[in-house]
């Protein structure tokens, strides 16, 4: 935290100097473009399929044991109207007889809707199964997709690792030399813009971040480093150009 014996040029030299540091960590991860985020989203699809895969294979489950009920049923019909059959040459009168016709109609039903059962399941199993082919085919088409994007993203990180570490230190470093309320205003400034830019210097009369035209007699007051001057178009803190060419 930055002491108050420091002027007013060494605070804006630890600003800039701050802000080339995390320029150049921006370079980084424009490098990387969107592949982090590709890779995160690719990820929670996976994992999306993979649960839709795995519930569908549970409904297919269900399924199959629902078909081997029906067929149980209707097996255990057709035994019962084997057994009412041979019983009928057995009658005494016909009220024994009526009795057993209605037992084996009544089975007769108990197998068509069985069947009927059957066939309503299957056609549900075959949308499930045309559904879990589908999933099967995007979920590995994700996979193929992540892997290329993991290769991608390592080889990039293989190559910046050491430099970002570096200058993710230096970053932190550089902090500890502003005052609190400068770090906030430039880490706020600087995420309010894409190119991450808190601090600019003044380029031909104008802003080095919006380039707006500035007042000659403010672009005076920037020189002599009196007061931290903001850009009043952006917000910027603005410093003279002969920072950049220290």
């Amino acid at each position: 935290m930055a002491t108050q014996e420091l002027s007013v040029k060494e605070k804006l030299e630890g600003l800039y100097a701050l802000q080339q540091i995390d320029s150049k960590l921006a370079e980084i991860e424009i490098l990387k473009g969107e592949l982090p985020i590709e890779v995160s989203d690719l990820e929670d699809e996976i994992v999306g399929l993979e649960t839709r895969i795995s519930k569908l294979k549970e409904s297919i489950e269900a399924i199959d044991a629902e078909v081997s009920n029906h067929k149980a049923n209707i097996a255990e019909s057709e035994a019962l109207i084997e057994r009412y059959n041979s019983q009928l040459d057995n009658v005494k009168n016909n009220r024994e007889y009526d009795a057993l016709t209605k037992e084996i109609e009544l089975q007769k039903l108990e197998i068509q809707l069985s069947e009927k059962k059957i066939n309503d399941t299957k056609n549900g199993k075959t949308l499930k199964d045309e559904a879990l082919a589908k999933a099967e085919e995007r979920l590995d088409g994700k996979k193929s997709d992540l892997d290329t994007k993991k290769v991608e993203l390592e080889k990039i990180i293989s190559k910046t690792e050491k430099e970002e570490n570096k200058l993710k230190k230096a970053s932190e470093k550089a902090k500890k030399n502003i005052e609190d309320r400068l770090l906030k205003s430039y880490i706020k400034i600087s995420n309010s813009y894409r190119n991450g830019l808190g601090v600019v210097t003044v380029n031909r009369g104008s802003c080095g971040g919006c380039f707006n035209r500035i007042p000659p007699q403010q672009i005076i007051e920037i020189g002599v480093m009196k007061n931290i001057i903001a850009c009043e178009h952006c917000g910027r803190v603005m410093v003279d150009e002969s920072f950049a060419e220290d």
